[in-house]
């Protein structure tokens, strides 16, 4: 029972530097050639959405709401590859 509750304890504290570790890191995904972009932190945290008034002329409702969503599935790979590194880094991760 000790040993369960000492596995959560460094769990936590895993966890705890994990998001320190992260929470310094920004990446930015893009859609539309660029023209659509969204800043995340490296919590997953949106911090900006970017849209290029040239891409508002010129595409209707639709296209913009893809390229939203386009544009913050990239940063979500972004922030995965991150996580991923600075695991490894930590010896977190082994592959």
């Amino acid at each position: 029972m000790f040993n369960k509750l000492k596995q959560i304890k460094d769990m936590r504290a895993k966890a705890k530097r994990m998001q320190a570790a992260l929470k310094d890191e920004n990446v930015e995904g893009q859609a539309a050639w660029g023209k659509v972009k969204v800043k995340m932190s490296g919590n997953q945290e949106v911090l900006e959405v970017i849209i290029d008034p040239e891409f508002l002329k010129n595409e209707d409702k639709k296209k913009l709401e893809d390229a939203v969503k386009e544009a913050t599935n990239d940063a979500i790979k972004k922030v995965q590859r991150v996580m991923v590194t600075k695991m490894q880094k930590m010896g977190e991760l082994k592959l």
